[in-house]
């Protein structure tokens, strides 16, 4: 991996793009690389909760862990700090920090909020901004079953509307028992983003022991996210397609 910046984004909530973040840092840091991980809105975590960057933290190992604004409420981060009567996180405070996490890391890995497009502040700004701020590429984190081929390809019809490098696609949680959808997915996921897949990570991995989890990290994502998971192999093996 040689991109100094690399922005996550999801489909939607709940997708898995925490656990990815994590997974994406352990390998990174498996390849040699310093990490850090900013969360550009953390929102329904009280002060005294551990957030997403925590998480990745705890999964991943040492790395360096921002955020940049915390809402008590599990909203869109706009509506968050509108109704904490907290100041909004605007795109250029992310693209800021980020390059600052930059200077002395190899690797910073930017985890938005649920979907591109969220709003992080009542003027619209959202992640998809920052993003081209920073002129860095995206991954989309993206859900295995039905319904995910139509919000892959929204997501990724908006970034290439911006001219917004899509690094690709990887799948949030692969179920162990994968339903016929999920499979042909497999196949579609990457035609309908104009976008190679990059990985897998299996439903539930974010609940191993950390040493696990780290151990086995690169084996779910593709060389260019610094693993050894081979997406022509996956679909083989999964009968993707079929």
């Amino acid at each position: 991996m040689n991109m100094p910046i690399l922005v996550i984004t999801g489909t939607g909530t709940e997708v898995g793009k925490t656990v990815t973040t994590a997974a994406i840092a352990a390998s990174a840091l498996a390849a040699g690389r310093s990490v850090a991980v900013l969360k550009a809105a953390q929102t329904g975590v009280r002060a005294d909760e551990c957030g997403d960057a925590d998480e990745v933290a705890r999964l991943a190992g040492a790395v360096t862990t921002a955020e940049l604004a915390r809402y008590p409420e599990p909203l869109a981060p706009a509506t968050a700090a509108r109704r904490a009567g907290m100041a909004a996180v605007r795109p250029q405070h992310v693209a800021e920090a980020a390059q600052k996490l930059a200077v002395e890391h190899d690797l910073v890995l930017v985890e938005g909020a649920g979907g591109l497009l969220v709003r992080f502040d009542e003027a619209g700004g959202s992640l998809a901004d920052a993003a081209q701020l920073l002129r860095a590429p995206v991954l989309v984190v993206a859900t295995a079953g039905l319904g995910t081929l139509n919000t892959t390809e929204l997501t990724a019809r908006e970034l290439r509307r911006r001219s917004v490098e899509l690094l690709g696609v990887v799948i949030g949680g692969w179920p162990e028992s994968p339903d016929l959808a999920s499979r042909c997915n497999v196949v579609d996921l990457p035609e309908v983003a104009g976008a190679p897949l990059l990985g897998a990570l299996p439903s539930g991995v974010g609940a191993l022991a950390p040493a696990d989890f780290r151990t086995r990290a690169p084996g779910w994502l593709a060389p260019r996210l610094d693993g050894t998971w081979e997406a022509e192999a996956f679909r083989e093996r999964t009968g993707a397609g079929f």
